[in-house]
Formats: C-alpha cells, structure tokens, sequence
C-alpha cells in the first residue's frame, strides 16, 4: 500500500507556522522588534509604508550578527537563546523558538542587514557586515554590505505569494493604528530604550530613553495620564509584583490601557485584570475600568512561557496565589492617601526604579490614620520614613470646619482635605455593617411603637426573601397580612437617622435594581450598600465640632476611607503646594 504520510517542505512548513506567527504587520513588528531588544539595543526606530503591508522596516543598535549568523538565523528553530529544553524554565528574553524570521521571510521579500561592532571596516571585527536577501523563503544573495553595529531588517509586499491572507488585511490606517499599539505596548516594557515610529513618512511615536514607567507612559499618552498612577510594590513568598494603577477619581469607563509583564515579558491574562478590578470594588463605579500596568518578578520554574503560540499567554504554577497577590496589591495602594481625588492640577508622576531585582520587602502599612493621630509603632521611627506625612504629636488633633452644613475642612501638614460627609458616613456605614456581618450582624434598637408599613407585592416578596440578612442589618420584619410588614427594630446610625423612609427606599432600590445594587457581588453587600447610602447623614445636616470629630476619626479607621460606595470620591485634597501656585509664590 503506497505512503499517504509525507515530511512537509521546509518552505511549506514556515508558511503554516508564519499562519500563526506573523497574522499581519503588526504581529511581524512586534517580532522584530523583541529581537531588537533581545539583541540590547539602546535605540530601535520603525518604518512602515501602507500600513505595514507594503513595507516594514526595523533598525536597531544592537550587538548585530555575523555573516555565518545571519544566515542560520533564516532555518527555523534556529536561536541564541537557548540551548536545552531545561532552559525553557528560565528565559530572560522574548524570543526563544527560532521561528520569527524564517516564518516572516517565507511570506514576504525580505532583506537583513546587519554588522558585528566594527562592520563597516574589514579591520576591526574580522569581517565586513552582511546583507542577506530572501525572497518567499529562499536566499537569493547574501553578500558584503559595510553599516555600524547593529541590524535592519526590511520586510517589502507582505504576503506577495499568499494572497488569501493579504485580502484579510485591514485599510493602510487601521494597520497603521495597530503597529502603533505594537510599538506602544512594547516601550512600555522597556524605559530605558528610545523607540521612533513613522508611517509614510510621518512620525507616529517619538519616545526618547525614560527613566522609568511613569515617564514613559507620560511619553506615550501625555504627563496628564502619567500623573492620575500610583506606584505598586509588593513582595511575598518569593514574587514581587509592582507597577502601577491609577487614581479611582481619574479612572473612566470605556478603554482601559494595561499591560502585565512577567520577567520583564509582556503577556495577556484576563482574570489577572479581573483580579486587580476587585480590589478596586466600591471604589469606582460600575463600568468604569482604572488603567493598569503591573510587573511579577517570580522564581525561575513558577511560570510557563511556552504555552501561546505567539508567547502572548503564560501559564503560572499557583495562580490562584497570583491573583489573590494582585487583589491585594492593588487594595494595599488604595488604602493610602495618594489614591484619594486631588484638585492639584498637574500632580507629579509618580518614580518607579527600572528593571532592578531589590530584595523582596514587606508590603507597607495602611497609611490613612498616620495623618492626623499617631499610629502604633514596634519601634522608633526612622528619619527616613516613607510616609507621606510626618507623625504629629499625641496631643495633636486635626482642626475641623463645616462649610454648607455639606462639606468638613479638615488641616494635614501639606494640604487641605475636604470631606463629604454624606460619602464619608457611607463609607463608614458601610463597612460597619460589612464587619458586623462576619460576627453575626448589628442589633438594632426596639421601637416603642414599631412601623407599619405598606409595600407593593414585589417590595414583600423582596422583603419575605431577605428577612434574615435585613434582621442581621438590624431591621426585625414581620409579615401582617397582605402586603404589609410591622418593623419591631431599627439600626440607629445618627440622632437625625429616618428608620421608615430609609427601609422604603432600601427595598424599592433592592426591588427595581440600580447601579449600585447591580454592582454587589453578594446579598449582603447589597443590603450593605442600600443602607449606607440611605442611612448616611445628609447633605445640608448641621454637625457640631464633636460629631465631625467623631465621624472624621471613624472615617480614617475603614479600610478604604477615600471613596464612598458608588465609587465617588470621599475625600478632595488640595496640596499647599498647588494653592502656593495658585498665589504665584
């Protein structure tokens, strides 16, 4: 019986695997321009015509190859990066398969450039640069070519002889955009590497060398979005996450920027992402997607980075660790000062190191009541602190100021904060009601003459199926026949509290839904947030010295003091730097 089973062609072999490797211009720029920065470059510029389909071309000052090189680089899994298969549990670089350029040069004419140092002289590295031409595959020309140090490659008429894949392309301009992203995504992950992009001659990106994330972002989509970030850094169990994340009050809803690293490698995660929007739960509104940007420094072993076939996936040995890190990362930062809404109008960015391994550190205390009163302390503290603010003295309280019965001035060292009061009771409701709820739920105050109240047939069935979480709030409900219930005992969370109209409006909002109940993740978080929005003291409310001390102080002891909720500021700060500003000094 004859074969039917043959050994495809190497050239039909880099076609199927250019299918999953270079999906369109964007993809093959991503490539060569992750073996510029394998090859350390200092400064990689872009060139694209026609969006990339007409021509790409990708310069780098790199360590540059040699002739024997550069052409074994065009067989597939041919690579400088790794050597055995026990390797594959720590590479450092992007790329690793050896699959890039020979799937790239199978679908396109393509042209390599490149030189060791000294290449434009025979005199100074042994042998002059090297130019090698290939066209759908094949090598046609490899012959002298005197350039500095470093490579080009030029990849002209993509997909010339697959036109099936070619008429899949987008215009010129949405190529163009999704280059751009490209470039844009892999800038981020190195700073310190100045990246220039044009498209038909005009410039897309101008990114000198950066300092750090912050500034490169702030090079990327403008200092204004830099400034909304706050820095991320944690370390436990052998991984440190930092990075950063930005402002709740700055976040909006619709497109988010992000970006995850591991080892210094981009990848995608969705439930990572997920993860870091929990910890922003009560924070924000619902909808609305904060930018991230967030590195894992782990143990070479405790990741899989050959698992996508374009590495844009990675597979870690105890996820679900990971993803309680993030949470808790990123909770950590919201807890502080520095993420509460400021009116400052052009904050500093925040200083990241660059692609340094510090030995891994304790994740820093809440910070939120080292404000005002002095927090406890194992020990003495260091000239060097950290915190943003100076202890002040044990005595020391903050001075308070009512302004339309709605806001509360409260005095720090640097700047004016001014609170919400309805928010910040929220805030405080909330969380109460939350804790009380582990421990078995709040009592709530006995009426001398309990509440007759009469609802629609959805508001009791609501009511009938929440009885025993509403009991726990503090609410005792009973049935009394047809669509009526007797209230026998009410939570008391202020002297001004209305126990009838807030019940009412909790169980209209918990029938007919709303964004806020939409937003809870459990029942009781639903009573939860009902009832701190209703039951919060009110905008309008006269409050004596004593009660905005007492709601000031309950404030600074949640968790999270500086959103309300709905994800609404609590808290506005007004820097005297700014105001200094504002006064020309």
């Amino acid at each position: 019986m004859a074969r039917t089973i043959e050994v495809l062609p190497d050239l039909v072999a880099n076609q199927i695997a250019a299918g999953e490797v270079v999906e369109r211009p964007a993809s093959l720029v991503k490539e060569l321009v992750e073996n510029a920065l394998d090859a350390r470059a200092r400064k990689v510029e872009i060139a694209i015509e026609g969006g990339g389909k007409r021509l790409v071309r990708v310069t780098d000052d790199g360590v540059g190859m040699s002739r024997e090189d550069a052409v074994v680089c065009l067989d597939r899994h041919a690579t400088s990066k790794i050597r055995s298969a026990d390797d594959l549990r720590r590479v450092a670089s992007f790329g690793f398969r050896g699959e890039a350029l020979p799937s790239i040069a199978a679908v396109s004419r393509m042209t390599l450039e490149t030189a060791l140092e000294g290449g434009a002289s025979s005199s100074a590295a042994g042998e002059p640069g090297t130019r090698v031409r290939v066209e759908g595959g094949r090598v046609t020309a490899v012959e002298d070519h005197p350039r500095r140090r470093g490579t080009t490659v030029e990849v002209r008429a993509l997909f010339f002889n697959v036109p099936a894949r070619a008429r899949f392309l987008r215009s010129a301009s949405g190529e163009a955009r999704a280059v751009s992203e490209a470039v844009a995504a892999l800038a981020l992950t190195e700073p310190g590497v100045g990246f220039t992009l044009t498209s038909d001659g005009r410039p897309l990106l101008e990114l000198p060398p950066a300092r750090d994330l912050a500034e490169r972002i702030g090079g990327v989509w403008g200092m204004d979005s830099a400034a909304t970030l706050l820095p991320v850094s944690v370390a436990a169990q052998g991984t440190e996450i930092r990075g950063l994340v930005q402002r709740p009050d700055a976040a909006r809803p619709g497109l988010r920027r992000a970006q995850l690293l591991v080892n210094g490698r981009p990848f995608r995660d969705p439930a990572l992402l997920r993860a870091a929007d929990h910890a922003y739960r009560t924070t924000v509104a619902t909808g609305v997607r904060p930018w991230i940007f967030l590195e894992f420094i782990v143990p070479a072993g405790s990741v899989d980075v050959n698992v996508h076939p374009a590495k844009a996936e990675v597979r870690f040995r105890d996820r679900s660790a990971v993803e309680a890190a993030v949470e808790a990362a990123v909770r950590e930062v919201l807890r502080g000062l520095v993420s509460a809404a400021t009116f400052d109008r052009a904050p500093a960015p925040p200083l990241l190191a660059v692609r340094e391994r510090p030995a891994p550190l304790e994740a820093p205390p809440g910070i939120q009541t080292a404000l005002f009163v002095p927090a406890p302390s194992a020990g003495p503290e260091s000239e060097d602190s950290e915190a943003p603010f100076p202890m002040p003295a044990a005595d020391e309280r903050p001075r308070l100021f009512q302004f339309h019965h709605t806001y509360i001035l409260a005095e720090s060292r640097d700047s004016v904060l001014i609170i919400d009061q309805h928010s910040a009771h929220e805030r405080v409701l909330f969380e109460r009601l939350m804790n009380s709820f582990a421990d078995g739920g709040q009592v709530g105050q006995r009426l001398l003459f309990p509440l007759t109240v009469r609802l629609s047939r959805p508001e009791y069935e609501q009511v009938e199926a929440l009885r025993g979480i509403l009991e726990r709030a503090g609410f005792e409900v009973e049935g009394f026949g047809g669509d009526t219930v007797i209230v026998h005992a009410v939570p008391h969370p202020h002297p001004w509290f209305d126990a009838e109209r807030c019940f009412r409006e909790m169980i209209a909002e918990l029938t007919q839904g709303s964004e806020l109940v939409r937003s809870a993740r459990t029942q009781h978080e639903r009573i939860g947030k009902t009832f701190a929005c209703k039951a919060a003291i009110k905008a309008g409310q006269r409050l004596s010295a004593g009660e905005m001390l007492e709601l000031f102080d309950a404030l600074f002891a949640t968790e999270l003091p500086w959103h309300d909720v709905h994800g609404r500021p609590t808290v506005v700060r007004l820097s005297t730097a700014e105001l200094a500003r504002k006064f020309g000094r």
